[in-house]
C-alpha cells in the first residue's frame, strides 16, 4: 500500500494520533501526516529515540527493539520498529497504548514491501478459528438424555428446596 494513503487511513481511523511518520531508523521521513520540515525534524527525533532504547537494550542484554512508548503529563510518542522502519506517532494525554501500538504495527505492515510478516499472522488466527464450531455441535445432544431423567427428581428437587 502506498505509505502517503496508509497513514491518511489510520489518521481518518484513529482519534487519539495527531502526527504519524514513517521513517528509515536513519531518520530518512518515507511519509508523515505534517509539513516537510516538521517531518525531518520529527524523523531525525524517531531515529535519535530508537538509537537509545537500542543501547540500553543492549546494555541489559535483551531482544532486539520492537516498540516504544515516552509519556510526559501533555501527551505521549510512540514508535514501533520493522526492520529498517519506525513508525512515530504523537497522542494527547492518556491514550491507549495498546491501541496506538497496534496501529502502528499494522500501518508497517500495510507499507512493508515483503507480504511475509502478514501472511505469517493471516493463518495463525484462521486456523484457531476453525476448530471453534466442532466442540460446540456435539455437546446439545447430551443434555436430551438428561432432560429426559429429570421429570422423576422434581420431588428430590422441592425436598431441597425445604432444607435451604
Amino acid at each position: 500500500m502506498d505509505p502517503t494513503q496508509a497513514l491518511a487511513e489510520l489518521k481518518e481511523l484513529s482519534t487519539q494520533i495527531e502526527v504519524v511518520l514513517v521513517a528509515s531508523k536513519s531518520g530518512d521521513v518515507i511519509a508523515s501526516s505534517v509539513g516537510d520540515d516538521r517531518a525531518a525534524e520529527l524523523g531525525g527525533a524517531a531515529a535519535d529515540l530508537v538509537t537509545m532504547a537500542e543501547r540500553v537494550r543492549a546494555d541489559l542484554g535483551r531482544e532486539a527493539l520492537s516498540q516504544l512508548q515516552a509519556a510526559t503529563p501533555e501527551g505521549s510518542v510512540f514508535c514501533v520498529v520493522d526492520g529498517d522502519r519506525v513508525a512515530l506517532a504523537t497522542t494527547g494525554p492518556d491514550p491507549t497504548a495498546g491501541l496506538i501500538l497496534y496501529d502502528l504495527k499494522t500501518l508497517l505492515r500495510q507499507i512493508a514491501e515483503d507480504g511475509d510478516q502478514p501472511a505469517a499472522a493471516e493463518p495463525a488466527t484462521a486456523a484457531y478459528s476453525e476448530p471453534e464450531p466442532e466442540p460446540a455441535e456435539p455437546e446439545p445432544a447430551e443434555p436430551e438424555p438428561a432432560e429426559a431423567a429429570e421429570p422423576g427428581a422434581d420431588g428430590g428437587e422441592e425436598g431441597d428446596g425445604d432444607a435451604g
